[in-house]
């Protein structure tokens, strides 16, 4: 079989504007394209906006439109909002278009001829906002669970769709599965509602008397289709379903994300459907989490919704993309705010990648002119090592990525990185030009400005933006495939390298204005027995001192004083440098579990930047320092409290 892959995002309802849960899935969907494109797979990817339904209805006439209008508006706002991101669709699917509508009435009527829906009356608790019945053993005192508000009783005759026939088929068909729903938390959860409840056969209809904006049943002029059995056939009307060849193509290994909310729909309904209507399963449902908001510590330039071209314009499209793959661990919730994205902006793409960058092509404009040097056939400088951890790299992060882990993958990628930025250390080019040693100082650069070429087509699919720029500076195409950089001999040498400017500029948290008290006022409230220099309780708290374990450890060329530490915070690793070199060597460090400043503002020493502070003691400054050191059953990431 030929190498595809087809991801889908939801269709996003257009009762509201973009925000950044949606953009998160959206990236994510596009990287993934980007990504399996780039290992030579047919990738195809689709999003679009679901439209039908009493929501749509209602928001319409809030706003003073007719539902057309408002979802013309509100449609044509996602497909925007994606474009000036640069996200690269191959299809945007809306549920009021006659392609959809179609493919939504064969189902139906496919599903009715098979005998799986009839006709019956029912009365339930309804919730507008979720569109959807809700059973009293589902209600929490009387209301409804996700938007608090209390149900309406209805009663009325409605179509339903014989769910319950194929919950045994579900279940076996999971377990016969493991990865149909991943991660397995989520297939867990699915299998605990097949496993422990009968499930109900699911309403699929509205009549016209309440509700006309929808799809009419190719069966019953007289309504319209739930929202469920119309917004999710998208994922085939978009294709083709039944007959095109992009449905033959792409539905055997679709994959779907979406956020745990809507779990029980895609994990439940929607195989279901697809068994009575004679379609195969879907390959993977993808669940992720969360983002959960910081407000309080968001700027106000970014508001309390955050819009994603907000985001954009505040931070850059790479360094948010960079944020939403790397800091969520997929399936779980993360942690969204200014702080969050400025670390890992400053950590992991300023100091990390493009410090490596920079200080790279300024030595090859200070050495070379800013031209590609050739390696001397008989000075490898390395390479082999260099070539092997590359290739390591890659292979590590492709299997995470293949397993949907694309934190830990991309992770696998930057210690590659700080290899190279170690290599840097450790070879000291500078020297090398010092001692005129030209053959190893060409080779150690060379070895450099390929990493380098290589990591920036490996991480296209992240960087759209900043990656191009570094390979055309470097002589390549802009669309370089990863056989180009297999080898790490892509460049060719005397080519003079381009301008690039400064790839991730460090970014600082935007300033909170503070009223400030009058100093007697101050003095006053801190009482009578006051000392100078007291502190209270939440100026504390601000401090994250953390167990941390030291993983290497090496000198500051050029300091006698300074020995630069890679540390496990728990939360990443870092680099810190301390001034440690007199009194301990390096060997004896490694391995140490000590506490660590983790919030203290990042501070160059040396041309290196630290990135917190290790605690040590001493009684006066004449002593020497000793590290505080902790015990291995206090686990790494532990905060002091």
């Amino acid at each position: 079989m030929d190498k595809r892959f087809y991801v889908t995002t939801p269709i996003y309802y257009v009762n509201a504007e973009p925000h950044i849960g949606h953009a998160y899935t959206t990236i994510l969907a596009d990287f993934l394209k980007r990504h399996y494109r780039l290992l030579g797979y047919d990738a195809y990817f689709l999003t679009g906006t679901d439209e039908h339904g009493d929501k749509i209805v209602k928001a319409a006439s809030e706003a003073g439109a007719k539902p057309r209008e408002y979802a013309d508006r509100i449609s044509a706002l996602f497909r925007d909002t994606w474009k000036r991101m640069g996200l690269e669709f191959d299809d945007f699917i809306r549920t009021t278009e006659e392609r959809h509508r179609t493919a939504v009435q064969s189902v139906l009527q496919r599903v009715y001829d098979a005998g799986d829906i009839y006709f019956a009356s029912y009365g339930g608790h309804y919730c507008f906002g979720c569109e959807r019945f809700f059973t009293e053993k589902d209600m929490v005192d009387g209301k409804c669970p996700d938007h608090n508000t209390p149900l309406e009783y209805i009663e009325e005759s409605n179509y339903f769709f014989r769910m319950s026939k194929y919950q045994a088929w579900l279940a076996e068909y999971i377990k016969a599965n493991p990865d149909f729903i991943r991660p397995e938390r989520y297939r867990n959860e699915v299998l605990a509602m097949l496993d422990g409840e009968t499930l109900e056969d699911l309403c699929i209809s509205r009549p016209k008397t309440r509700l006309k904006w929808g799809i009419t049943l190719p069966f019953d002029d007289k309504f319209v289709t739930y929202v469920w059995f119309d917004a999710l056939i998208n994922y085939i009307s978009a294709i083709g379903y039944p007959e095109d060849d992009r449905f033959k193509r792409y539905w055997p290994v679709v994959n779907h994300l979406i956020a745990k909310d809507i779990v029980k729909p895609h994990g439940i309904f929607w195989p279901t459907m697809l068994k009575a209507a004679g379609i195969e399963p879907f390959l993977h449902l993808n669940v992720h989490g969360y983002w959960n908001m910081e407000d309080a510590k968001m700027s106000k330039s970014l508001g309390n919704v955050v819009r994603p071209l907000d985001l954009i314009d505040r931070f850059g499209n790479d360094q948010i993309r960079y944020f939403f793959l790397r800091e969520m661990n997929f399936g779980a919730d993360a942690r969204f705010s200014e702080e969050a994205i400025i670390n890992r902006v400053n950590y992991d793409l300023a100091n990390d990648l493009g410090n490596l960058v920079k200080r790279t092509f300024d030595m090859v404009k200070k050495f070379f002119d800013g031209k590609i040097p050739a390696r001397d056939p008989g000075e490898t400088a390395g390479l082999d090592a260099i070539s092997a951890k590359y290739s390591e790299a890659l292979s590590a992060y492709t299997g995470q990525v293949d397993a949907f882990q694309f934190s830990t993958g991309i992770e696998r990628l930057w210690e590659f990185v700080r290899l190279l930025n170690r290599y840097i250390d450790e070879r000291k080019p500078w020297l090398l030009a010092r001692e005129k040693r030209t053959a190893e100082l060409s080779s150690v650069m060379r070895n450099l400005l390929e990493s380098i070429a290589g990591l920036a087509v490996v991480l296209s699919p992240i960087l759209n933006r900043t990656a191009p720029v570094i390979l055309s500076a470097l002589g390549l195409p802009a669309e370089s495939g990863l056989d180009a950089v297999s080898s790490l001999d892509a460049l060719t040498p005397d080519t003079a390298l381009g301008e690039m400017g400064v790839l991730y500029p460090r970014m600082e948290k935007e300033k909170q204005v503070v009223e400030q008290k009058p100093k007697a006022a101050e003095k006053n409230a801190a009482g009578p027995n006051a000392g100078e220099g007291l502190i209270d309780i939440s100026e504390f708290a601000r401090v994250d001192i953390r167990v941390a374990k030291i993983l290497e450890a090496a000198p500051v060329e050029g300091s006698e004083k300074l020995l630069e530490l890679r540390v496990d915070s728990g939360l990443d690793t870092r680099t810190i440098i301390a001034g440690l070199a007199p009194h301990y060597t390096p060997e004896s460090l490694v391995g140490k579990k000590i506490l660590l400043v983790a919030n203290l503002k990042p501070a160059v020493l040396f041309k290196r930047t630290s990135h917190g502070m290790l605690l040590a003691a001493k009684k006066d400054k004449k002593d020497r320092p000793v590290l505080i050191e902790l015990s291995d059953n206090i686990p790494v990431g532990a905060r002091l409290s």
